[in-house]
């Protein structure tokens, strides 16, 4: 049945896996696109359920004057909802907010009054307080209150929780939330560990910002200036509930924006600044969760709304940001290699094996050469061609040992090694790169692999 009203749909965000970006990591990580929705963000839901909510209360009618202050997002939402159904709206917002934000808050008709963005929270020139003075300034005027507002703590437990449960079949081990008023992170919080206590919930603030040290020592941490929006609060707030959180991880403004790139480049998710924070905070962390865990990251902002600020190369230089992108063949590594082929032991010599044993090996393994280790360690390697020239001087010396014959050792690389990596290494030593693995096990890479690598690709 067809939808008449653009607040009104019901449908769910997607959950998508992440797997370029997370193909090193153990568990499953899992992007919640909260931002593909008509305002773009997460508050979307909010912002309908809280003029339905003052409506009912009989707070508001159409024709008064919704005011609040916002980063963007938050204004964004409330003046679609409201405009849709009759309200004015003014929006105090910080200068730091991006250009394109600014223009779409103008383009639905809504009035911004602009602020300092280094005033703190109680000074009167701040724009949370130039919100509550225009409020009282204006006759029929009503504070929204989009960040304060305990609405917004009901939709995120009776809605965005249930859908990231449901959506994981239950399975969900870890969810990473984006902290501003610490609405979304207490509501999902509080219905998620109702049903699994287990369930990890860590938020993920910009640097500078207060819930690291008022989760650690209950007291608000010294706010910094970031240039990260729709992330990180300067003053706690009335949500803030630390028996639902598991963990606080600040990101430096430079990690949020890169991983907000990558994840267009890598993903094809269009998100922002916050939303890279969060993958950034939950991509570090997830190196030490096990196979079985599934990771949901919370996506809160649209990229399109900063394309002025970090898409842009030569913004992100300005500010000491920018870094190059990694190309094609850089993406491309010995892990990702390791996973097109058929996995077995690396067949390898010992020293003190004899060079009829080393031939035997090659010749019921189907390879042409082998490394020869010591201890777990690559010493030398030995090939058909080398045997064969060894015999031709001397035909008694298959019963001598390997390690009198022994090449020079095949390289050493990590998996985490590139592509452009392998193949220099092949230059050097055309037979073959070990990669060594985190089990301590060696696996054989060879310019075949990275053929068919490329190929594949």
């Amino acid at each position: 049945m067809s939808n008449h009203d653009i607040f009104g749909l019901a449908a769910e965000t997607p959950l998508v896996l992440i797997k370029q970006m997370a193909r090193n990591i153990p568990p499953r990580i899992m992007a919640k696109l909260e931002y593909l929705n008509p305002a773009c963000s997460h508050y979307y839901r909010v912002a309908s359920a809280l003029i339905t909510d003052a409506e009912e209360r009989q707070q508001i009618h159409p024709g008064m004057t919704l005011v609040d202050w916002t980063f963007g997002n938050s204004g964004i939402a409330l003046s679609m909802a409201g405009v849709r159904r009759g309200y004015k709206l003014l929006l105090a917002a910080p200068d730091k907010i991006s250009r394109e934000k600014q223009d779409v808050l103008r383009s639905i008709g809504a009035e911004l009054v602009i602020t300092s963005s280094d005033a703190l929270p109680g000074e009167p020139r701040s724009c949370m307080n130039v919100a509550e003075s225009l409020v009282k300034s204006i006759p029929n005027a009503f504070y929204a209150g989009m960040y304060d507002n305990p609405v917004s703590v009901k939709v995120h437990s009776e809605v965005t929780g249930s859908e990231i449960f449901h959506q994981t079949d239950g399975k969900v081990t870890h969810v990473f939330v984006p902290l501003v008023s610490g609405a979304m992170a207490s509501g999902l919080g509080r219905f998620l560990k109702e049903i699994n206590p287990d369930i990890s919930i860590i938020g993920v603030e910009s640097q500078g910002s207060i819930y690291t040290a008022l989760l650690d020592n209950g007291k608000p941490g010294s706010p910094v200036f970031t240039e990260l929006e729709e992330i990180g609060s300067l003053q706690q707030s009335a949500f803030w509930d630390p028996s639902v959180i598991d963990d606080v991880i600040q990101v430096s403004d430079y990690d949020a924006f890169n991983c907000g790139r990558e994840l267009l480049r890598a993903e094809a998710v269009f998100a922002g600044g916050a939303s890279g924070a969060v993958m950034s905070a939950a991509l570090q962390a997830g190196k030490e969760y096990r196979e079985d865990d599934c990771v949901v990251v919370m996506m809160n902002d649209f990229g399109g709304y900063y394309l002025s600020k970090m898409y842009s190369d030569e913004w992100m230089r300005k500010r000491g940001f920018y870094r190059k992108a990694k190309s094609a063949l850089e993406q491309i590594t010995a892990e990702d290699i390791l996973q097109l082929k058929v996995r077995r032991d690396l067949i390898f010599a010992y020293p003190e094996n004899t060079l009829a044993e080393v031939f035997e090996m090659m010749k019921q393994n189907d390879v042409s050469q082998l490394p020869i280790v010591s201890y777990n360690a690559p010493i030398g390697s030995i090939s058909e061609n080398k045997i064969l020239s060894i015999l031709i001087e001397n035909d008694e010396a298959m019963n001598s040992k390997v390690v009198g014959f022994m090449e020079q050792p095949f390289s050493v690389c990590q998996p985490e090694a590139t592509i452009s990596e392998l193949s220099d290494k092949l230059q050097q030593s055309a037979s073959g790169v070990l990669i060594s693995l985190s089990d301590g096990r060696l696996q054989l890479l060879t310019k075949s692999d990275l053929i068919d690598a490329l190929t594949h690709k």
